[in-house]
């Protein structure tokens, strides 16, 4: 059997953990689908395993891309299916581990992409015009072209709203179309889909705190050398822990309230993959309080099922 295992939930639940035990438990390797860990340099803001660990697992699609680089989902999907591929002919079973849900469903669901060319110039247009006048114009362009759109994009996630007017502008066809096909599964693989939660307001403090950790291991630092590097009006920057930081850089908000917006933010995010998880009636909920917050006794819970 092509077994392949998936390891998805919000941001700071305990995928990575889980996943280092499996993969030392299966003598396997690890595939990486988060859209941030892919850059280069972005370490702290994006929780990224640590080089020694690296060293002991083998991961992939980490650091692939500098942030100023173009990668979207259909590069993705081309990439984890070749190392998929890879290490079931070496009869290890892959273990994917990311919240990104587009990345996942382009692994479970026969997505096809292609059709999709990007258009930069058009794109940062858009940056410019919500640079200049802020997301509702965005918003509403959105609303006028694709309403349904906006039954699956959260209204505070700019970069989601302006890929959705950037696919009509270059195909001509409804984003919310598009996703359609989410519905047709990918049976050439035997994927187990696992997905860590805990109560709501617990989860919410642990990524209050690793927020705070960010800062104190150096995340000021490592934005403050990325933007010396590359230009800040990349894409990559545009994501959750940097845009705050950059903002705070350029004095637009104080200190604190880049904090709160750090944090605030990072908490919608959980809101929204949570959300997005729900909608896939094949994933297996793990209650990770149920079991005492003890990985080694979920990833046996995870092997057994995967044996019966």
């Amino acid at each position: 059997m092509k077994d392949v295992i998936l390891i998805v939930g919000p941001t700071g639940v305990g995928k990575t953990k889980l996943s280092l035990i499996l993969a030392n438990k299966l003598k396997s390797e690890i595939i990486s689908a988060d859209s941030m860990q892919i850059y280069k340099g972005m370490d702290i803001g994006t929780a990224k395993v640590s080089r020694e660990i690296q060293k002991d697992i083998t991961h992939y699609l980490i650091d692939i891309v500098n942030p100023d680089d173009e990668y979207n989902v259909s590069n993705f999907q081309i990439d984890a299916f070749k190392i998929i591929d890879k290490l079931l002919y070496e009869n290890k079973s892959p273990i994917i581990v990311g919240g990104t849900g587009l990345y996942i469903n382009s692994l479970v669901y026969k997505l096809k992409f292609g059709e999709d060319k990007p258009d930069d110039e058009y794109r940062n247009m858009l940056w410019d015009l919500y640079e200049s006048e802020g997301s509702k114009l965005i918003l509403d362009l959105l609303k006028s072209i694709d309403p349904d759109s906006l039954k699956t994009i959260d209204e505070n996630n700019i970069k989601r709203l302006i890929r959705a007017v950037e696919y009509y502008h270059t195909t001509g066809q409804k984003y919310s179309k598009k996703n359609d096909s989410f519905r047709e599964e990918n049976k050439d693989y035997n994927f187990h889909i696992y997905c860590l939660h805990e109560e709501r307001s617990k989860l919410y403090d642990r990524i209050n705190h690793r927020v705070d950790e960010m800062i104190e291991e150096g995340l000021m630092d490592e934005v403050r050398s990325l933007i010396t590097k590359y230009d800040k009006n990349s894409i990559a920057f545009k994501g959750i822990g940097y845009k705050e930081v950059i903002d705070y850089l350029d004095n637009k908000v104080d200190y604190d309230e880049m904090l709160r917006l750090l944090k605030r933010n990072s908490r919608r995010l959980a809101k929204r993959q949570y959300t997005w998880f729900r909608r896939d009636n094949r994933i297996n909920w793990i209650d990770i309080e149920e079991y005492g917050y003890d990985f080694e006794k979920i990833a046996d819970l995870i092997l057994r099922d995967i044996d019966e």
